[in-house]
């Protein structure tokens, strides 16, 4: 039984890691090409915001699939070497996570009170 288990959850985890793959790679690609196009269309800080968020996004999902991948890894390795290892890689990609997040956050928050200060159509 247990065997069974180790060779499903290895595969889980492969699965997992290729999904978080592709949702980088191609984030990563829509990135470079939206990035390319506010650089050449205009000068638009909102363009190169929208842009990032919407990067930042995408890497926190491959963030958290490869999180998911780790942490069902835990679940099978028996040594405490491998244990260590798939925590610290755990540790370093939660941080990333959380910090990109207060990144996001923030930028979004900066938004907000630039549309608050700036006056309507109409009211300047």
């Amino acid at each position: 039984m247990r065997e069974w288990l180790v060779v499903f959850t290895e595969n889980a985890v492969l699965v997992i890691d290729a999904m978080a793959s592709v949702i980088i790679i191609v984030a990563t690609i829509e990135a470079f090409i939206d990035g390319l196009k506010v650089i050449f269309a205009s000068k638009s800080s909102h363009l190169r915001r929208d842009v990032w968020l919407r990067y930042g996004r995408w890497m926190i999902a491959g963030l958290t699939f490869q999180l998911a991948a780790d942490i069902m890894e835990t679940s099978i390795r028996t040594s405490w070497q491998s244990i260590a290892q798939l925590g610290a890689v755990a540790v370093i990609r939660t941080f990333l996570n959380y910090f990109l997040e207060r990144d996001m956050a923030d930028v979004r928050e900066r938004e907000r009170e630039s549309e608050r200060r700036e006056p309507g159509p109409g009211k300047a």
